[in-house]
């Protein structure tokens, strides 16, 4: 499509882009487990405010836009307190899948002046983000990829088994994405430092839920910087932290061990770079915006917003469980929760099937498998209508009974 003959006018733009979010998920209805999370009107509005106090700012280099230096400072602070971290530093990033680059990275980096490493590998779960391969395949490092226990969650004996003098990283989650379930983290942190490892813990789900749920006094296994071993966790503000897209942080225990994230060059006739990210341009606005809201909420905000999640959540679960023909795989620990075809029941579910009926009505989830799952992540904003979601549930299970959906795709991507 080219470019207009003529501009076209504001109103003209906008009257466009409406058009195009016609088909878009219905997330301002709560009728998306996914993609993005509702903190409320409130939160948008602060937001959007300072989304347009720094339309235009590049954190490419602070020394010119210092604030967004403070700004970044203050947000990985709020973050290494959260997660227990007194000697934590880090950045921020574009998102979880930035984050999981740089700690892979900066694994493979501390491997090589610590240990000697020149043919680096990381032992993770098949539970593990597919981030960790496409970091894998970014920068040279072999993966081991193991089987997760009949519970999803890592299987720490099977994983050592692949634990060498090569390894550079341990991989664990709090949660996991695909079943909800947390990694033994304190086993993993172990077998990492027994070979002088790093460890990451994939916490982008669960940064901003788990540590209010602990505030909240829901007891949680232990899995952030009071694990001994721990050195890098990655956690996403735009997930729910209720802030826009795309922001995220990557911590490390120490900025010693930070020093390994940042690529730097002085040999140019551009003068000394410097930078911590994939990104070189930065934009300041998902900075700001994700700033705002934390100061916003502040930790009465997350602990209500949490509280929220979770009931929501095991409504869901219940719910889910209640009616015939369907089952939640393994015991989601916070608010994520896998749908799937019950094997015990009699009835013939096609578990793909009920999603496209669901999005028929207007539900959005992710598909996942194996095995067959409808992928829900639970926010504040689906505690409104989670009483219509279970009764439409129900009624597309019935409706779909005994059918099969031609389509069996899992796209949890960006393909043309």
């Amino acid at each position: 499509m080219p470019l207009p003959e003529h501009g076209m006018s504001k109103d003209e733009i906008v009257e466009a882009l409406r058009a195009k979010r016609a088909r878009d998920a219905r997330w301002q209805d709560g009728r998306t487990f996914g993609m993005v999370y509702d903190g409320g009107p409130g939160v948008h509005e602060v937001a959007e405010a300072a989304a347009l106090l720094y339309l235009h700012e590049n954190a490419l280099n602070t020394l010119a836009f210092p604030s967004l230096g403070e700004i970044q400072s203050e947000v990985v602070g709020a973050c290494a307190a959260l997660f227990n971290g007194d000697t934590a530093a880090g950045f921020m990033t574009s998102g979880g899948t930035e984050s999981i680059l740089m700690a892979v990275k900066a694994a493979r980096e501390r491997g090589r002046a610590e240990r000697d490493v020149t043919e680096p590998e990381m032992v993770v779960p098949e539970s593990a983000h597919a981030a960790f391969h496409k970091a894998a395949h970014y920068f040279g490092v072999k993966v081991h990829k193991v089987k997760v226990r009949d519970d999803w969650r890592a299987d720490v004996d099977a994983m050592a088994a692949h634990v060498n003098d090569r390894t550079v990283l341990v991989v664990g989650s709090a949660p996991q994405y695909p079943q909800g379930v947390i990694d033994p983290i304190p086993d993993l942190a172990r077998l990492a430092r027994s070979v002088g490892a790093s460890m990451h813990v994939d916490a982008c789900m669960g940064g901003f839920v788990l540590p209010f749920m602990e505030m909240n006094g829901e007891p949680l296994p232990p899995w952030d910087f009071r694990v001994d071993g721990v050195t890098t966790i990655s956690a996403d503000i735009h997930k729910l932290g209720y802030a826009p897209k795309g922001a995220s942080v990557i911590l490390h225990r120490t900025k010693e061990l930070r020093r390994y994230q940042t690529f730097v060059f002085d040999d140019w006739l551009g003068g000394f770079y410097a930078s911590p990210n994939m990104q070189g341009t930065r934009p300041g606005l998902p900075m700001a915006t994700a700033w705002a809201v934390m100061h916003h909420l502040g930790l009465d905000g997350y602990k209500r917003l949490t509280r929220i999640t979770i009931e929501t959540a095991r409504k869901m679960v219940a719910g889910v469980r209640a009616i015939d023909g369907l089952t939640v795989l393994g015991e989601p620990q916070a608010h994520l929760v896998a749908i799937a075809a019950d094997p015990g029941s009699d009835l013939d579910v096609d578990v793909f099937a009920v999603g496209d009926a669901l999005m028929r009505r207007g539900w959005f989830h992710d598909r996942q498998a194996p095995p067959d799952t409808l992928h829900s992540t639970v926010s504040a904003g689906n505690a409104p209508v989670i009483d219509e979601y279970l009764a439409d549930l129900a009624a597309c299970v019935e409706e779909v009974l005994g059918t099969r959906s031609a389509d069996r795709s899992t796209n949890y991507a960006t393909l043309e």
